[in-house]
């Protein structure tokens, strides 16, 4: 499967962000997916995830409350809503996929990566 990222942008702390991502070549639905950020710097961290059903989610705690991750299977396509936005936000944003049965915390479980799309949100 390709993924494609899109949606990153410059915004001001307390804004908001949708992140998009669009998945082609492969049965969206036998997906899990999820989104990891980087930052300068520092490594590769997760922020979401979610089944292949769209039932579970799991959060980092650094951004729980603030970020939903969700899922289209009709149109293959994942999104990070990102609300209340803050300069520690600032990072690359990638999605992933795999097709192991769960989701995972782990990048390293994922065998699919998008491009990454830019956020930076300035104070």
């Amino acid at each position: 499967v390709q993924l494609q990222a899109s949606g990153g942008g410059l915004v001001q702390a307390g804004g908001s962000l949708r992140l998009s991502c669009a998945a082609s070549g492969g049965t969206f639905s036998n997906y899990v997916m999820g989104w990891f950020r980087q930052a300068p710097g520092k490594e590769r961290e997760f922020v979401a995830y979610m089944s292949r059903s769209g039932r579970t989610t799991y959060y980092a705690d650094s951004v729980k409350g603030r970020f939903t991750i969700s899922r289209d299977n009709a149109k293959n396509m994942v999104y990070l809503q990102m609300n209340s936005l803050n300069p520690e936000d600032t990072a690359v944003y990638y999605c992933a996929s795999d097709t192991r049965p769960w989701p995972s915390q782990k990048a390293k479980e994922y065998g699919f990566w998008g491009q990454g799309t830019q956020v930076t949100v300035s104070s």
